[in-house]
């Protein structure tokens, strides 16, 4: 039997798990039978030797390395080794231990061996957690500092309320370094002349980390220590209480004139509320009149032009058909802006470069406006182009500069301007932060007075005389402005006359190609023989665009609901194309073309609507085409939505 080393005959200190001793220059380790407990080897392999790299088998994975480097420095040199880490016993069980030891080196300073013992330090590692852990849930720092010395004992918890980085301990002046002007020694020294009577008090403090003013609590002990004293407390953030009370004394202090003061602010936001719900409501019946008289319009102006096409070539006919063509197409343009103000009307969204647009526009206007009425310009170039809906835009500057017009009954001029400007966030009511392009129509009119301007942009006041105005235009414009992101505002001075202020964001890729006037529609393209489905609620509307596709040479299926609408898409499977309208009761066009896409899928769909709710893109397969409409734009439609099945 091998012959056990002295180490058997040595006992561990009292709390001391077990003893090791490493022989440098045989690489082996004899320990005692604590320490061969603790690592699961054989007790008497332990006292007669087992190799050196047994020390390190037990340690924890994540401790490993960095034991491994310490003993490396004790075997180079280095004398003296202290270090806590974790094992993990035969019994698979984690506990802490201190291992501390020294190098034994002879006479020419070569280490020979390598000693030292482990204490098992569980219980502490797990009270100083549990107090950590009750520090931190309870927002608790603790400190400890002894008169005199430079650096004070504090927990991580206590660096957190401070804002300074995790330690054991920190100088002094760097823990006092914390407090706003003015506020006491949050830890004292009687070097100073500062010897406190108590510890309770509560500072004021600037965070170092993030630069926040908090009030901080301390409280604790005193112990008086001959002609010193030691300081051991605890640390607490009390600014929600301060902050609490120091309202309460305000409010106190001001409460008559805050009483008065809030109830003005809720009066005010009732006053708000009650309007918003009123323009909800009159936006929500607006958009359902403008619905309503778009099927009105198309099932009146389709049949117009189906007469016009079978009525003999008289050209009383003709006159009589066309003024009532006409007049449809004024209807067309007031649901426009009903849907404008609604905000349910179809946009098209693009770069656009104001200047370009209403210099392309000047003609126009001048035409419009007539001779008693001077048009001026100032047009900056080389602004960034805006997001819009270019017609949109031009349809918008047209109002405003026909209302300009009438507010100047003998004439005047009306200056027409764009600038570029910055917008901070809060700054304009319902304005996004950003950068605007801003185009302003100004007349030297009679303007308005506070109450007018307030109700300008609703719809259908009007301070123009009985039909002379349908109260829509600025209405229109305000409704536009917001659907496109931006905003509408008005400035009046009565006798001063009135500007009027179009807000529309700038375009983020700028490398587009801008759009500076109305785009010419793509000529029509006759397609072969189709079947298609014709899907609409409104059986004016649906006999009519029956016509319009069984005169272009198509065979038509009809179907006066989305139900009925499946059905006979399941009895003929020969159907090319799905036309229908989208506000249909009990099943809408989209809900419909999703239920016909699961029979048939990619089957081209085209959707009709006075909304601008329906997607269309090559992705979708949808194609969207506004009512009214007359048959040159069916056709048309229908070749777009084939091409996209293309």
């Amino acid at each position: 039997m091998p012959e056990s080393h002295p180490i058997q005959a040595l006992r561990a200190p009292t709390g001391a798990s077990g003893l090791w001793e490493w022989d440098i220059a045989s690489g082996r380790l004899y320990t005692d039978d604590g320490f061969a407990d603790l690592y699961g080897i054989d007790r008497v392999a332990g006292q007669t030797g087992v190799p050196a790299e047994t020390f390190f088998r037990a340690i924890h994975p994540e401790d490993r390395s960095r034991i491994r480097i310490a003993v490396a420095g004790i075997l180079s040199g280095a004398e003296l080794f202290s270090k806590e880490f974790r094992l993990v016993t035969p019994q698979n069980v984690t506990i802490w231990v201190h291992a501390r030891g020294r190098a034994h080196i002879n006479d020419d300073d070569v280490p020979q061996k390598f000693t030292g013992v482990l204490v098992d330090v569980t219980d502490r590692k797990k009270t100083e957690e549990r107090l950590r852990i009750a520090q931190t849930a309870g927002g608790i720092g603790t400190f400890e500092y002894v008169d005199g010395f430079a650096t004070a004992t504090i927990s991580h918890e206590f660096c957190r309320l401070l804002g300074l980085h995790p330690a054991l301990s920190l100088p002094v002046q760097t823990i006092n370094s914390t407090l706003q002007p003015g506020q006491p020694l949050l830890l004292p020294d009687s070097r100073h002349g500062v010897v406190p009577e108590t510890i309770d008090a509560i500072f004021r403090i600037t965070r170092n980390d993030d630069g926040a003013s908090r009030w901080i609590a301390r409280r604790g002990e005193i112990l008086r220590e001959g002609s010193g004293f030691r300081l051991i407390g605890v640390i607490y953030d009390v600014t929600d209480a301060q902050e609490t009370e120091a309202a309460l004394r305000e409010l106190n202090e001001t409460l008559e004139s805050r009483v008065q003061s809030e109830l003005v602010i809720r009066h005010r936001a009732v006053d708000a509320l009650r309007q918003a719900q009123k323009m909800e409501s009159i936006g929500q019946l607006t958009g359902g009149i403008a619905h309503d008289f778009n099927n009105l319009l198309m099932a009146i102006s389709s049949s117009l032009e189906l007469l016009k096409k079978r009525l003999p070539n008289d050209p009383q006919y003709n006159r009589l058909i066309d003024n009532a063509q006409q007049a449809t197409e004024r209807g067309a343009g007031l649901t426009q802006r009903m849907l404008a103000f609604a905000r349910k009307q179809d946009l098209k969204s693009e770069p656009v470069d104001v200047a370009g647009l209403i210099g392309g526009m000047t003609h126009l206007l001048r035409h419009t406006l007539g001779p008693a009425w001077t048009l001026a310009f100032d047009l900056p170039g080389g602004f960034p182009s805006v997001v819009a809906d270019a017609n949109q835009v031009e349809m918008a500057i047209i109002n405003l500069t026909v209302n300009a017009r009438d507010a100047m009954a003998d004439g005047g001029t009306i200056r027409v301007t764009t600038d570029r400007c910055q917008v901070m966030a809060g700054d304009i009511v319902d304005l996004a932060g950003g950068e605007y392009i801003r185009i302003s129509v100004h007349d030297e009119g009679e303007g308005m007075d506070a109450e007018t301007l307030q109700r300008a942009t609703e719809p259908f006041f009007t301070t123009k005389g009985v039909g002379k105005g349908t109260g829509l235009g600025l209405s229109m414009v305000d409704g536009l402005a917001k659907q496109m992101n931006g905003t509408f505002t008005l400035r009046s001075t009565p006798g001063q006359g009135t500007s009027a202020t179009l807000w529309l964001p700038v375009a983020d890729d700028q490398a587009s190609v801008p759009v500076a006037a109305t785009r010419v529609s793509q000529p029509d393209t006759t397609i072969g023989p189709l079947k298609i489905l014709a899907v609409d609620d409104d059986a004016l509307i649906l006999m009519n665009t029956t016509e319009f596709l069984q005169d272009l040479g198509h065979q038509v299926v009809e179907a006066l609901s989305g139900k009925e609408a499946l059905a006979l898409l399941d009895k003929h499977p020969d159907i090319d194309l799905i036309i229908t309208d989208q506000a249909m009761p009990n099943m809408t066009g989209l809900q419909l073309v999703a239920k016909a896409r699961e029979r048939r899928p990619g089957l081209p769909v085209l959707i009709v609507s006075g909304y601008g709710e329906i997607p269309q893109n090559s992705q979708t397969g949808l194609v969207k085409l506004d009512k009214p409409f007359n048959q040159a734009q069916l056709s048309r439609s229908l070749h777009d939505a084939l091409a996209i099945r293309a």
